[in-house]
């Protein structure tokens, strides 16, 4: 996939024998850690699948840890390894494109929205999950960003992620299993707008409790002479080619390279370009 960025939240975090690990494959290998464990042990898990799965009835009267352990409890099946193989594949290509801390967000918001949802829920009707989230929203995200891609032979990413939204809330209708239509609907949704915010489709309001502008110190007069000599240092950083480099790159590094405009992307290649040129003359 082309877009990657160059700072330290797009590289892995650790490799293992020359392969990359990222902080997205780290995850895939805890839940699986888990699963090993849920399977030793056998009917001796039922207790931890008590304590562990989310139930609103139990949030409300004080067990609030339940709404961050729900996703732990996954005994082994087929549709987990497929899961697995899913957050490992689309996860990775997620956090390489945007980094590892945007990566966080998507994917924390991903597990902790839909218990928050299902909580409200709760207070008319009781709602229950168990097994960790993320597998389909991960790849709805994906396909959010990069639409035209190849998956499942030829059929483009855009096209395979209506199809399985649309199968499962299918499902979820004929069964009328409202509190797994409320997940597919929450955790899908979150991916796919994260994704068109870090692309800049829109921008979130910004609270004016954080957004107070400094108080703006006044100045004593300074003769005109001084005045432009104390410009010019100023007008030259920011006319200097490297300047601007560096400002694309700590966009990158903060709102992904999604963020920049067809503009910036040429300046950015343009300013790779002279960089190798100048590397060769030198040789």
């Amino acid at each position: 996939m082309s877009g990657y960025g160059f700072s330290e939240e797009h590289r892995p975090v650790t490799y293992w024998r020359g392969h990359p690990i990222y902080a997205a494959q780290f995850v895939v290998i805890a839940y699986c850690v888990l699963m090993v464990v849920v399977a030793v042990l056998g009917s001796a898990a039922a207790p931890i699948f008590t304590w562990l799965g989310f139930s609103s009835e139990r949030v409300l009267t004080g067990q609030v840890w339940r709404l961050a352990t729900y996703g732990l409890f996954n005994p082994p099946s087929l549709f987990f390894a497929v899961d697995m193989l899913m957050l490992w594949w689309f996860g990775g290509e997620l956090e390489r494109t945007f980094g590892r801390r945007v990566y966080a967000w998507l994917y924390g918001g991903i597990y902790l929205l839909p218990t928050f949802v299902l909580l409200l829920v709760g207070v008319f009707e009781p709602t229950f999950a168990v097994g960790q989230p993320g597998a389909l929203s991960l790849f709805i995200a994906f396909a959010t960003h990069f639409p035209g891609a190849p998956v499942f032979f030829t059929l483009l990413a855009k096209w395979a992620a209506l199809i399985l939204v649309g199968i499962y809330s299918l499902i979820h209708l004929s069964s009328r299993n409202w509190t797994g239509l409320i997940f597919l609907w929450t955790t899908c949704g979150y991916a796919h707008l994260f994704v068109r915010h870090q692309q800049g489709a829109f921008s979130l309001p910004a609270l004016s409790l954080f957004n107070r502008k400094p108080k703006l110190r006044t100045l004593p007069d300074l003769p005109a002479k001084k005045m432009s000599a104390a410009a010019t240092p100023a007008a030259a950083a920011e006319d200097s080619p490297m300047a601007e480099v560096d400002a694309l790159l700590d966009k990158i590094a903060t709102s992904g390279i999604g963020s920049l405009t067809a503009k910036e992307r040429a300046k950015l290649e343009a300013a790779r370009a002279d960089l190798l040129r100048k590397q060769s003359e030198r040789r």
